[in-house]
């Protein structure tokens, strides 16, 4: 008898803890979400200077880019009302060598630098030029190693007001919680969960001591990311916990290739030069997925290498965003524009072969904020949308999985057992099985169905994790999009903003497709969770495109990808590479 009532105790001892652990997991992600968005979107973002423009009179105008357009209208980063100039008349631009260049913008009056009209390619400028915009003298002035170092000391630095490392306490514990939780699931989880997620606690302190001694005092971009990834990692545990170590290895491949795409945006030279070479090669391993891929489920999307299967077309995201991005002497080349035009065309093109419809969806809403950020003209996205809408009426009428999508939704209960509604109808029986605070994890039944774990994610959060953790991952993906926009203002070139703002783009579209496609509230399309969803590509891709949300906060000391001005002079062939 007391042997029973050993192990009747020991039961109740699990429940209670259990039963904590549900209530202290969604306080601890709404605490966590909510302390990264006040840390990055905390207060008015603080401009940089980079030079200035002394014009008649003396008026002295701040150049607080790298890339600054000057003409008449108001959007421009120098806005002059003077009637003889263009709307965008001419561009000032920076190099990360310190290098100055003026390009005329093909404006009505020309641009002048000492009495030498600029040509094609531009001119270059020194500090004490005197420039003619369109008959409106200024005296180009650029700032030196020791203007910019004083006025770096003046900025705030991220990490006083909202501490990093408390952060990230915070998200220890969470995931000490969600190795207890699944322990007292199964005696499956028991090893195998906690040693994972020990794992990803490791990495995240590792990654976080590294960027420290860069001298850098933010971290909440990888905190986010790191936050998703544990939750990640606690579905790949309840769905396949014999996976688990492959998990962790994609992991570690992701947040490599992180810090090394962050270097190759580190110099703005090398990722201009190599960005074409970069997007072929991703088109160039569409092609070889057309020709050598597999087909599942009616899309040929995976290649099978030395017995490791991936889907190329994840890494392709990279790509687009590399091809997309172009500094501000290129936006205004229309032959730029067309060239990218016809990349994104190939890629869609390639992507409808392969009947990978929901993943052309993503870099269709990539391309759409692209050729925006490119041309600002709406009448571009709208034919754009027009096309698309054409192509996708057509895709329905010739693939009959993609047709039993749409006809199911909206009434996948009336499709409950066919494969129009199978999936999303147990997703929400699930997600209203698990209410605010969840069965428990390791404890739901959703990750029994097939792709639960990956197309269903979300359904899975929501079913042991709770409608708060599974809101909260959303939010976390929400932060880091309003983020990448708000930077997009002050951004120091043209080329970080536009890869920034296509890379949150695709994480939006993924999240929304993936979040409201399993509730039948957009067509379902069987796309992944940003960060979440179990498999490689996907969780290593996203690691890789955080590095242009990252190239993008020009927080002074907050990212490793943006370089800090050296105190005292260097010599001229010296490269800032702090």
């Amino acid at each position: 008898m007391s042997e029973i009532s050993d192990v009747l105790n020991a039961l109740n001892l699990a429940s209670y803890i259990t039963l904590v652990i549900r209530y202290l997991l969604p306080l601890l992600a709404v605490i966590i979400v909510a302390r990264c968005a006040m840390s990055l979107l905390r207060g008015e973002y603080e401009g940089e200077e980079w030079g200035a423009l002394v014009l008649p009179a003396g008026v002295r105008v701040t150049l607080a880019h790298w890339e600054n357009v000057v003409g008449r209208a108001k959007s421009c980063d120098v806005s002059l009302q003077y009637p003889t100039l263009s709307r965008t008349h001419a561009a000032l631009i920076r190099d990360a060598r310190g290098d100055w260049r003026v390009y005329d913008l093909k404006s009505r009056g020309g641009v002048s630098v000492n009495g030498k009209y600029a040509e094609r390619d531009g001119m270059e400028l020194k500090s004490g030029d005197k420039i003619n915009f369109g008959g409106v003298d200024a005296v180009f002035i650029a700032s030196e190693r020791e203007d910019e170092s004083r006025i770096a000391e003046t900025r705030t630095k991220p990490g006083k007001l909202i501490s990093p490392t408390l952060t990230l306490i915070l998200v220890t514990q969470f995931q000490v919680l969600l190795a207890v939780a699944l322990s007292l699931a199964a005696s499956e989880f028991a090893v195998a969960a906690p040693l994972a997620l020990a794992s990803v606690s490791v990495a995240m302190w590792f990654c976080y001591a590294l960027t420290r001694a860069m001298r850098r005092t933010a971290f909440e971009v990888e905190t986010v990311a790191f936050f998703l990834s544990s939750i990640g990692m606690a579905v790949a545990a309840s769905s396949r916990p014999d996976m688990l170590d492959r998990q962790l290895m994609f992991l570690a491949m992701g947040v490599g290739l992180y810090f090394a795409v962050g270097w190759f945006l580190r110099d703005l030279n090398r990722a201009k030069k190599l960005r074409w070479g970069v997007a072929l090669a991703g088109l160039g391993l569409l092609a070889v997925n057309i020709v050598f891929g597999g087909v599942l489920f009616g899309a040929k999307n995976w290649l099978e290498i030395g017995g490791v299967s991936f889907q190329p077309s994840e890494f392709v995201k990279i790509a687009f965003a590399f091809a997309g991005a172009a500094t501000l002497d290129r936006l205004f080349a229309r032959r730029n524009l067309i060239m990218f035009v016809g990349y994104a065309g190939a890629c869609l093109i390639a992507l409808a072969l392969m009947s990978d419809f929901g993943t052309a969806l993503v870099f269709f809403v990539a391309y759409l904020v692209i050729a925006f950020l490119r041309s600002g003209d709406f009448a571009t996205v709208l034919l754009s949308v027009a096309g698309a809408g054409f192509a996708g009426f057509l895709a329905i009428q010739v693939k009959t999985h993609v047709a039993s999508r749409f006809a199911s939704w909206g009434h996948a209960w009336e499709y409950a057992n066919t494969s129009g509604g199978y999936q999303q109808t147990r997703t929400m029986a699930a997600a209203a099985t698990g209410g605010l605070f969840g069965v428990g994890a390791g404890n739901g039944w959703l990750k029994h169905i097939f792709a639960a774990d990956t197309d269903m994610a979300f359904g899975m959060m929501c079913e042991e994790l709770g409608l708060i953790v599974a809101l909260s991952a959303v939010a976390a993906i929400i932060v880091l999009a309003v983020f990448a926009a708000r930077s997009a203002t002050i951004g120091r070139s043209a080329f970080y903003v536009i890869g920034a703002c296509a890379t949150i783009a695709m994480l939006m579209t993924q999240t929304a497709l993936n979040a409201l496609g399993s509730m039948d509230i957009l067509p379902f399309t069987g796309v992944t969770f940003p960060f979440v969803s179990r498999g490689g590509s996907s969780l290593v891709a996203c690691w890789g495109m955080l590095a242009f949300v990252k190239a993008c906060d020009t927080r002074q000391n907050a990212s490793f990808t943006v370089g800090l001005p050296k105190r005292g002079k260097r010599r001229e062939s010296e490269e800032v590479d702090e």
